[in-house]
């Protein structure tokens, strides 16, 4: 019998990386350089509906309003592993 593979954990570590060469550009520590009040904060991340590594996900690879998508660009590893290093930092208020 065949399995489907299966997900491997998050990396936080190469998440901080990809942040690093992808996203950084508008959301360095957090913050928004486009729409301020849209950061990577908790408190916005909650407000938003977005503090979750699964909805953060979601908006890493279909982008929405001015955030571009990332789906043709990173694998979905990666997303997740940006996504769960995002809310690892926000959850530490971005030290």
């Amino acid at each position: 019998m065949i399995f489907p593979p299966t997900a491997f954990a998050a990396n936080t570590t190469n998440g901080a990386k990809i942040f690093a060469a992808n996203c950084a550009g508008c959301h360095i520590n957090g913050g928004n350089i486009i729409r301020r009040g849209k950061n990577l904060k908790m408190r916005a991340l909650k407000k938003y509906g977005m503090d979750s590594v699964d909805a953060i996900a979601s908006i890493v690879a279909n982008g929405k309003n001015n955030m571009s998508a990332y789906k043709e660009r990173l694998t979905e590893q990666e997303i997740q592993d940006v996504a769960a290093y995002t809310l690892q930092q926000a959850q530490q208020n971005w030290r």
